[in-house]
């Protein structure tokens, strides 16, 4: 029997679109680009030949269109994996979901996605202006706990040995290590971007260890965070929305990986927030390999 989604669960507006997105089945594409920025949103769009659609609503940003015959859409999600869990889930919805008779499609249909954004580098090789291709994520947000396999997608022996290496206290969400596709990195990373493990953070501030007033409770957190290393893997960056877009990704059975652009580095203490010029040709190469 096929499961039904009531109206309580999946918010459908009287369009036809699904609830915070705005977007209704028929706009996305199966190759999905999102940035954290929707102000990044045109700057994809500026590249495609053609567009069907611009919807804005809320924070996010959607604009599907085509890029050298390739259909893509790209979404402006916003900041945080708090985020990502509405633009995920919807996204599959609008995939998975007949948004007629709210009920799953006998048919599953797999999206391939590639998150870009921009990051802090945390070893000496990953300096502002690298790019990082996050092979692993490490969730410092808690999200994929809540759902069930969580423990099915994970790498329990890559989380036993960094909550050990960092005396991880019972205060905070326990972290999760996932992997990005295996097949999305080598095509997106190809031998240009540096394959790493990103540390999604719940914040800014506090989780990614930058002191302005107010004291950290674990003022140690990076200083052991850069020092972790587990067969061979070291921790390359922290950013704030990998670990989820990967792990719902693999939980829902879609391909994903997220690249960053190197825009501060902690060892150093330097940063350039004159990236714009590094974007646009991150963005391009994407494009051109997704």
């Amino acid at each position: 029997m096929k499961r039904y989604f009531p109206p309580s669960e999946l918010l459908i507006n009287d369009n036809g679109a699904v609830y915070h997105l705005g977007v209704k089945p028929e706009q996305l594409a199966d190759k999905v680009i999102l940035v954290g920025d929707p102000n990044r949103v045109p700057k994809v769009a500026a590249f495609f030949d053609e567009q069907e659609c611009d919807i804005s609503a809320r924070e996010f940003r959607t604009i599907t269109g085509s890029y050298k015959g390739k259909r893509i859409t790209v979404v402006g999600t916003g900041i945080g994996c708090d985020n990502i869990d509405i633009v995920m889930n919807e996204l599959d919805a609008l995939a998975n979901i007949d948004f007629t008779t709210r009920e799953e499609k006998e048919t599953f249909r797999q999206l391939e996605v590639v998150r870009i954004g921009t990051c802090g580098g945390l070893q000496p090789y990953t300096p502002t202006g690298s790019v990082i291709c996050s092979v692993k994520s490490i969730g410092f947000d808690g999200l994929l706990n809540f759902y069930e396999g969580r423990n099915d997608v994970c790498d329990l022996e890559f989380e036993a040995a960094f909550t050990k290496h960092l005396n991880w206290s019972p205060q905070l969400g326990a972290p999760y290590t996932i992997d990005a596709d295996p097949s999305l990195v080598e095509q997106i990373a190809q031998e240009d971007m540096v394959r790493g493990v990103t540390i999604s953070c719940g914040g800014f501030f506090g989780p990614q260890g930058r002191r302005l007033r107010v004291p950290l409770a674990y003022p140690r957190q990076n200083e052991l965070v850069e020092s972790f290393e587990y067969n061979g893997w070291r921790i390359t960056n922290f950013e704030m929305e990998s670990s989820a877009v990967a792990g719902l990704s693999r939980l829902m059975g879609h391909r994903a990986t997220t690249v960053c652009l190197v825009i501060a580095n902690r060892l150093a203490q330097s940063a350039d927030i004159d990236y714009n010029a590094k974007m646009k040709e991150l963005i391009e190469t994407v494009l051109e390999r997704i």
